[in-house]
This record gives structure tokens, C-alpha cells and sequence, in this order.
């Protein structure tokens, strides 16, 4: 699996809501700035910025392509659950697809929080619910299911995103805006739905994830069906796929 092209393709679906954001808090004029759970650097190598920035990963090997991409940046190994830097550093601190990968949401939002100086910025820039996915034709609902069962297995919140809001709320955070992604093309906080998966090219990587998650515990029968039904649902221009995905910008 080619994580550093999952995480660009991510990237894409975010840009303008990242764009609209940071120009709300000040990306121009921040100094430090942080992304926690950085992965392999495909947002930070989006960013334009003045500022240090620094990014944070649990994973030594995405650190290292991370490197690759955004060799200027100051890149660490460690836990949002107990972020390895002072309090009150940073202007600006954000996170792209983390906090459904972390085992208390709310004690990570706790601790950037604590690393954003007062007046400061906090972005949860995209959280899914998968419990909400909707896939047309009927024939492929069961794929909403497995992957959010997947996620599950591997200890995820697939639902976290419905519950970003709160989340902030109960962190402490001035909530400067929340909501969900948009499929209105002319939104300024993005786009999600078929577009994201127009080419073939972008579907075949949404199946690579697939297939990794429900590797073992899905029959390969069933995955190889499933995925025959996906690929004429789209070329009758019939499918329909759509995560809801939240984000929340906050003010320490």
C-alpha cells in the first residue's frame, strides 16, 4: 500500500478548506506552527507559510519520507497523547485524519491545546463518520459496513467525526467555525463526494485501502465481487459514495 499517494490524494480533498481556514487564523502571520500526526508531509508540503514549522508522527518510517518531502521542516517521533514540547510555542496547531486514530480524542485535543499559545489556533481539519457512509446501488451498502468494522478492528473511532463539535466544546476551545465538508462547488471549505473519486486512478488507490482493511477477515470472493459491482456502478455513472466528513477551528 502507498501511503505517502493515500495521504496526497487526502490532501486534495482538503485544500480549499485549509486554504479558507488558515487565512482566518492568521497562517501569514503565525511563527511556530504544528501538525500533529503528519505522516509522510503531504499537507506540510502544501504549506505556505512564514513560520517554523514543525510536524509530529508516531511513525518512524512516515518520518522519514516526511523528511523527503519537506526537508525544511522540524520533524519529531512522538504520541499526541503526550506531545514532547513546551506549552504555549506554537501560533497555529492542527491535525488532518488523527483524532479517529486516537484512543482518547479528547485528551489529544487536551494536548494541543496546551502547546498553542493563548489566542492561538487549533484545526481539526477533516474527522469521518463511517457509520454514515452512503453507498448506491444498494448492492454495495455492505462496503460502508466492512470498512467501518475494519476501522473498529483496528482501533479507531470511525464515528468520531459526528462528534467533533463536542469535542472542542468540551476541550475548552472558542469554536471560530465547524461543519462538513460541502459538495457545493463553489464552497470555500471544499468538496466531497464523487469528485474525489473521478478517475480511475483514484478509485484504484480507494480500493488498495480497501482491500488492505478487509484483508483476512473478508472473504476474497466477496472483495472480488464487490469490487466488479463498484467498478460498473461508476461507468453507468450510478454509484454514489459519500463519507461525511467534519472539520473544527477553535481559539485557545
Amino acid at each position: 500500500m502507498d501511503w505517502h499517494s493515500r495521504f496526497v490524494q487526502q490532501a486534495a480533498w482538503t485544500r480549499d478548506l485549509r486554504a479558507y481556514l488558515f487565512e482566518c487564523v492568521g497562517l501569514s502571520r503565525a511563527q511556530r506552527v504544528l501538525e500533529v500526526g503528519c505522516g509522510t508531509g503531504a499537507i506540510l508540503y502544501d504549506l505556505s507559510t512564514p513560520a517554523a514549522v514543525h510536524g509530529l508522527d508516531l511513525e518512524y518510517v512516515r518520518l522519514a519520507e516526511a523528511r523527503k518531502h519537506v526537508p525544511a521542516a522540524a520533524l519529531t517521533c512522538g504520541n499526541a497523547l503526550a506531545l514532547p514540547y513546551p506549552s504555549m510555542v506554537f501560533d497555529i496547531a492542527f491535525c488532518h485524519f488523527l483524532l479517529l486514530w486516537v484512543r482518547e480524542p479528547l485528551l489529544a485535543l487536551l494536548e494541543i491545546k496546551r502547546v498553542t499559545r493563548p489566542g492561538g489556533a487549533v484545526l481539526a481539519l477533516a474527522e469521518p463518520d463511517y457509520d454514515s457512509r452512503v453507498d448506491k446501488p444498494a448492492a454495495l451498502v455492505s462496503l460502508g459496513r466492512w470498512q467501518a468494522e475494519s476501522l473498529r478492528r483496528q482501533g479507531a473511532d470511525p464515528a468520531v467525526g459526528n462528534r467533533l463539535a463536542e469535542l472542542f466544546l468540551q476541550a475548552g476551545f472558542q469554536i471560530i467555525e465547524t461543519g462538513t465538508l460541502q459538495n457545493n462547488p463553489e464552497s470555500k471549505i471544499g468538496r466531497v463526494n464523487r469528485e474525489h473519486f473521478s478517475s480511475s486512478a483514484d478509485r484504484d488507490l480507494e480500493w488498495a485501502v480497501l482491500e488492505s482493511d478487509l484483508e483476512g477477515w473478508v472473504p476474497a470472493q466477496e472483495i472480488i465481487r464487490m469490487k466488479a459491482l463498484d467498478k460498473q456502478a461508476w461507468e453507468r455513472s450510478e454509484r454514489v459514495l459519500h463519507v461525511p466528513t467534519y472539520f473544527a477551528c477553535g481559539k485557545v
